[in-house]
């Protein structure tokens, strides 16, 4: 009922999950991730304790597919699961039981296992595999949401479409770097659940991404009068506390905090303020600062 990719950065530094189904809220069921650690999912008929038994072995060093053995070997119901485990260094690894619903079976290399149950052939981890192998150029989350709509596109479920999710974690890459949860999004009921958390990716790689230094511009001259102006019809006027006091407060305000740098503004914080000032629809979904 699922197809899902588990993988790892080339650096070791982020692992994820990536998950699809025709089946209620995947998300809160398959995945599992520790930073440095290693990434599980669990499906088919999922055993949960999956998820915190296998972080643990490879907490202690053990590899992918050992604890997929030692796993599935101690589980009665084996043979109605899948289970797939990548781990901070080696080859990926995964399991599927005999008396998984047809198509079902799974691939693994380096840093990576794909698998599926009740698929439309095996074509659909052909294509995951592929897009995953293939997709180097984009960063780790959208390679593994590209990889994702890749076995989508290739025929996904047989059953029709339902959910997604996708989890990533990286040693202090959550908000403002008190977490570890770098990406963390679910669709659980969509007619089209993997376009869906491609909108959602979206606009959490606006909200929550880190600016890029080299694209960062200097807020002097004709640009900090724009911004100034543009902060005003915003309804934060500067003050004697200066510009970037009231530019801090309207990026709060908007979700942008994370791209706020004294001094300077990132190109996309910039888009969405003028945006703002033209009426145009505000990508970010705004709803005010977490918490």
């Amino acid at each position: 009922m699922t197809f899902s990719l588990v993988a790892r950065s080339a650096d070791g530094h982020l692992h994820g999950v990536a998950v699809a189904s025709r089946f209620l809220a995947a998300g809160a069921l398959v995945p599992a991730a520790e930073a440095r650690v290693g990434a599980v999912a669990t499906q088919a008929h999922a055993n949960l304790a999956y998820r915190a038994q296998a972080l643990a072995m490879l907490r202690t060093g053990v590899t992918a597919a050992d604890a997929v053995a030692g796993l599935v070997a101690a589980d009665p119901g084996r043979d109605d699961r899948q289970l797939a485990v990548v781990g901070a260094a080696g080859a990926g690894a995964t399991w599927t039981g005999p008396r998984c619903h047809p198509w079902a079976g799974g691939q693994a290399g380096d840093g990576w296992a794909a698998q599926g149950n009740i698929l439309d052939g095996p074509q659909v981890i052909d294509a995951l595999r592929d897009a995953w192998l293939t997709g180097t150029d984009l960063p780790f989350p959208q390679r593994m949401l590209a990889a994702l709509a890749a076995g989508d596109r290739a025929g996904g479920d047989r059953r029709g479409r339902q959910s997604a999710a996708l989890l990533v974690v990286q040693r202090h890459g959550g908000y403002a770097g008190t977490g570890d949860e770098l990406v963390d999004l679910r669709v659980d009921d969509h007619p089209d659940p993997v376009a869906e958390l491609r909108r959602l990716l979206g606009l959490h790689t606006m909200i929550f991404g880190r600016p890029d230094p080299a694209t960062l511009r200097d807020l002097t001259g004709p640009l900090a009068v724009e911004v100034a102006e543009l902060l005003a019809a915003a309804g934060h006027p500067v003050g004697p506390a200066g510009l970037d006091d009231a530019l801090a407060a309207w990026s709060g305000l908007e979700n942008l905090e994370e791209r706020f740098v004294p001094g300077r503004i990132d190109p996309i914080v910039l888009d969405h303020l003028r945006r703002g000032a033209a009426g145009r629809p505000s990508p970010a979904g705004s709803t005010g600062p977490v918490g």
